[in-house]
């Protein structure tokens, strides 16, 4: 929003409302491109990332998938990151491209990458999905970069 239309809404509003609105702005941060880590780098996900990808033997249930992980496992205590989504063709050849979703979870400790393994909606979304799926491929990749 331009400046002179937010100073705008602001002089026709009331003074809570207006306290409301900066306040909301002033929370909802920056787009810049020097956000991140002191060096200029983007922030990291995790210490722990633990990324699957899904070959499903109906392709047509990936979202059925997707929407299972977003709610029965996003949620799980422990989870810093996390996102779930269909595979994307951008057109490279050199781009494995042989799976239906990909998921990812990530987790600062151990002790909540393990309690997550054992999470009961864990445990319920690879019952129901293990016989709907052709094949899994899991990849933990440990980050200790500070």
């Amino acid at each position: 929003m331009r400046i002179s239309r937010l100073s705008f809404v602001l002089r026709r509003c009331s003074p809570f409302f207006a306290l409301l609105l900066v306040i909301a702005l002033l929370m909802s941060g920056c787009a810049c491109t020097t956000c991140g880590l002191a060096d200029g780098r983007p922030p990291r996900p995790a210490r722990i990332n633990h990324l699957a990808f899904f070959k499903l033997k109906n392709p047509a249930d990936a979202g059925e998938l997707i929407a299972d992980c977003d709610a029965h496992l996003a949620r799980i205590p422990g989870i810093v990151s996390y996102y779930a989504g269909a595979h994307m063709d951008v057109g490279r050849t050199n781009i494995d491209g042989n799976y239906d979703v990909g998921f990812f979870v990530g987790f600062e400790t151990e002790e909540a990458y393990r309690e997550y393994v054992h999470h009961p909606s864990h445990v319920m979304v690879v019952e129901k999905w293990k016989p709907r799926w052709e094949w899994i491929r899991v990849h933990d990749v440990l980050d200790e970069t500070p």
